[in-house]
């Protein structure tokens, strides 16, 4: 209301009388012909054209709520990341054992390796033999499941063959494999706080640069910075195979999951929400087994991000205005949907 008065009284002003100067001269709106007006002049048919909300889109909180899982799965992702390496890091060395076996509620160590001063190392409470056969298991599992819901599609492009596709995995696996002893050594001059707040950083950056909207492509900034901080984060692991799994684990995580969930939202929503749901789950249960007070803060973000943000756009939708007119400046109506894809 305020809004109107304050064009009324604006446009008021610029007319003066509503015939104008000249009242014999009719008024046109052009401005390669000199007129006997002045040039701020508008006649009483400005208003008009005014237009309120234009195209205005109207949400439904259920289906908002789907689009802002995706967010909250990714976060989850960073957490079950996290969880795995809080898992494989528990270590401790020499006399430390006996504390470490009489902790409540926690699984035997084993024994790894000896140093040249005869320190005993003692692994977490996730083997790294584990957690590869885990991945390994799962990886193949998601193969499956993708290739059947990419069969349902059109083909644009000759698909790829299973032996391409086997091909590429060998030689990133071996490529981290072979790499794994330096990356193992990588940070050694580094402070762990350093080491952690770089992590944490890359992980920030990932979250944001994240392409929601097309999820089944991880953008080269999300997955790099997702990358660098498992190094950062692998390197403080007590031994090679360590590192080697954790990066594994990165890979599927970070550049091989989105590319099954993207094909899951195309192909099969009704089972999309579900999946979201799991992940989350998955993400603050396994968070609550190590670190209670993280699992919290996670559990509240998602609450906020999935439940409390859609609510507020829907609610906040009835109260938008916004108007448009002759003063707008022109707009280039023109379909660029094919330079997305």
């Amino acid at each position: 209301m305020a809004t109107n008065v304050l064009l009324d009284t604006t446009i008021t002003r610029a007319m003066g009388a509503d015939d104008g100067p000249g009242a014999a001269v009719a008024w046109r709106k052009v401005l390669w012909e000199r007129q006997p007006y002045p040039d701020n002049y508008v006649d009483r048919r400005f208003l008009e054209e005014l237009r309120r909300n234009e195209g205005l889109r109207q949400y439904r909180y259920w289906a908002v709520v789907q689009e802002a899982g995706l967010v909250g799965e990714q976060l989850s992702c960073v957490a079950i990341f996290i969880t795995l390496w809080l898992y494989m890091e528990e270590v401790n060395y020499g006399q430390g054992l006996q504390q470490l076996t009489e902790r409540p509620g926690t699984i035997s160590f084993s024994i790894h390796r000896k140093d040249k001063i005869g320190m005993v190392h003692y692994g977490g409470l996730l083997s790294p033999e584990t957690l590869l056969v885990i991945s390994l298991a799962s990886s193949l599992l998601g193969y499956g499941l993708y290739q059947a819901l990419a069969s349902q599609a059109q083909p644009v492009l000759q698909p790829r063959t299973r032996l391409a596709d086997l091909q590429s995995a060998a030689i990133f696996l071996a490529f981290i494999f072979g790499f794994s002893p330096v990356l193992k050594t990588l940070t050694e001059s580094v402070s762990t706080d350093t080491v952690y707040a770089m992590s944490a950083i890359m992980l920030l950056a990932h979250l944001v640069s994240f392409p929601y909207a097309y999820p089944s492509t991880p953008g080269c900034l999300s997955l790099n910075a997702a990358l660098f901080a498992s190094v950062c984060l692998a390197s403080r692991l007590p031994g090679t195979l360590h590192t080697f799994t954790m990066l594994s684990c990165a890979l599927m995580v970070f550049a091989l999951w989105p590319c099954l969930l993207g094909q899951v939202k195309d192909r099969a929503p009704r089972y999309f929400a579900a999946v979201c749901a799991g992940v989350c789950a998955a993400g603050v249960g396994g968070l609550a087994s190590r670190w209670p007070v993280g699992a919290a803060i996670l559990a509240l973000a998602l609450v906020s991000v999935m439940l409390m943000c859609p609510w507020l756009l829907v609610r906040l939708q009835r109260h938008k205005d916004n108007i448009h007119g002759p003063w707008d400046e022109a707009e280039i109506r023109e379909d660029l949907s094919r330079f997305l894809h």
